[in-house]
């Protein structure tokens, strides 16, 4: 059978064509409200947050309901478009707008219930982002593992992992999924759940826009805390107290710390030549007399803080405290141009610590880049996140002590972004994995997905990328979700 691509006659290329020609006919008679290139709407929908990326999908829809999403998909993939979901924006390498020029884009902003049982069963669309479902819970008594950014769609956040300082007690947003709505490859609309497509549940839960548009999540919910309290430690350190003091961290991970402890280190630029600013930051979920005592054996260990914080408030000033002061996202969001990249590891060794501390001193200093790096403390005694099974859920990397992101945006935000960013940021990372075991068992986050990774499927998912191809051609032969490092791309 002949295709496009087999351009062998005239009358064949003039089929081509006309098929071309025929999409936004075809979409448009969905109903479906699109924009097209050309639309004087069309260059604000299609900006990417990631100001690196300037991509052009075909067409960018709105859909109000799973049925609507269906229609869009089958006529997407009657043309043989990759179909894209963008549950808020977010995506680092602007995956939500295809990740490449020529996609299919199905923005769910217009999906945005929320429903909440007697039982703390949720049900929650993925037009919502995390500031609209904080809120949403938050009126009912409720509460979600979820990030911090209020502007971060909760379908791609849920969709690869979703740590937040509540997930050593809670886990990740993944972990409270109790069933999805998904629109298949083939334009059905069907739930998944452990009792039903029991393979495409595990599948979405670490990788789901590799399988279907999902159009809304049912989660378990859990009681807001009574009181929560905020914290921040604040040092300026030399690089080598900056290595001990991540050391002595490790080891505090490894007493009896509660599971209400949740908390990352950050580093970064210091104003003062050849130091560096280290922060202790985080939320204690329990009563606020309890946190002095918790943190009191690691600051034995470590200089006296130059500044020390502590925010007691409800468990919505908590959320409200983390994301800058406000959950609403009524306002368009700032745009940046950055790079990241991640890793999520076991303990680090001294050598690797402290070549990774002079690195950030030194390098670091000297870059116009604005750049940190945030250690989220993923494992420790007690966590949730770790006692998972890596088999149980699609999500490639239980065993983490740490997940690191590492970020650098340009100087002024804006772009072009410089080619000695991604030496600088490659660099860094280098210095840690070049100065540990050569077995050492990393992993990377796939929420901090890096366009240029190598050997991102094991990196990403680890044992379980097999299953994952083997899953992807039952659902989606004809790779219709495709994008930038999904499953079988």
């Amino acid at each position: 059978m002949k295709t496009c691509g087999s351009l062998v006659s005239l009358t064949l290329v003039s089929f081509c064509y006309a098929a071309a020609a025929n999409f936004p006919g075809d979409l448009k008679a969905t109903g479906v409200k699109a924009v097209f290139p050309g639309d004087a709407s069309y260059a604000g929908y299609s900006q990417a947050y990631n100001e690196r990326f300037t991509f052009q999908p075909v067409a960018i829809t709105f859909p109000s309901s799973a049925q609507e999403v269906a229609k869009v998909v089958k006529v997407g993939s009657s043309h043989k478009y990759p179909v894209v979901a963008r549950s808020g924006g977010h995506s680092y390498i602007a995956n939500g707008l295809g990740g490449k020029n020529g996609a299919v884009v199905i923005d769910l902003r217009n999906l945005k219930q929320i429903t909440v049982s007697s039982s703390g069963i949720a049900t929650i669309q993925t037009g919502n982002r995390l500031g609209n479902v904080a809120v949403g819970l938050n009126d009912h008594g409720r509460a979600l593992p979820h990030g911090t950014c209020p502007y971060v769609g909760v379908g791609g956040h849920s969709a690869f992992g979703g740590w937040g300082f509540t997930s050593r007690m809670w886990g990740l947003t993944l972990d409270t999924i109790q069933s999805l709505e998904v629109v298949l490859a083939n334009g059905t609309v069907t739930t998944v759940s452990a009792q039903k497509n029991g393979d495409l549940f595990w599948a979405m839960r670490g990788s789901a826009p590799s399988f279907g548009i999902t159009t809304s999540i049912t989660v378990k919910t859990f009681p807001a805390p009574p009181s929560v309290t905020i914290f921040q430690y604040v040092w300026t350190m030399t690089p080598s107290n900056a290595a001990k003091a991540v050391s002595a961290f490790q080891q505090f991970a490894k007493t009896n710390i509660p599971k209400e402890f949740g908390v990352e280190l950050v580093l970064g630029k210091s104003n003062s030549a050849g130091h560096l600013y280290f922060s202790l930051t985080g939320g204690y979920y329990g009563a606020e007399q309890g946190l002095t005592s918790i943190v009191a054996p690691f600051l034995s260990q470590v200089q006296q803080p130059d500044s020390t914080e502590f925010t007691p408030g409800s468990y919505i000033d908590s959320v409200k405290n983390l994301g800058g002061g406000s959950l609403s996202t009524s306002a368009a969001e700032t745009r940046q141009t950055f790079y990241a990249k991640s890793l999520m590891t076991p303990a680090i060794s001294s050598k690797a610590l402290n070549a990774f501390t002079n690195y950030l001193a030194n390098q670091g200093s000297q870059t116009n880049l604005n750049w940190f790096v945030e250690m989220d403390l993923y494992g420790g005694t007690n966590s949730v996140v770790n006692s998972v099974p890596v088999d149980a859920t699609a999500f490639g990397k239980r065993d983490a002590l740490w997940t690191i992101q590492f970020y650098a945006s340009s100087s002024n935000d804006k772009p072009p972004y410089p080619s000695s960013g991604f030496t600088f940021l490659n660099d860094m990372v280098n210095t840690l994995t070049s100065n540990s075991p050569a077995n050492w068992d990393i992993g990377a986050y796939p929420n901090y997905p890096d366009k240029g990774l190598a050997n991102w499927q094991n990196l990403y998912y680890g044992p379980n990328y097999p299953r994952l191809e083997s899953i992807k051609q039952k659902y989606d032969p004809h790779n219709v979700f495709s994008f930038p490092q999904s499953i079988g791309s």
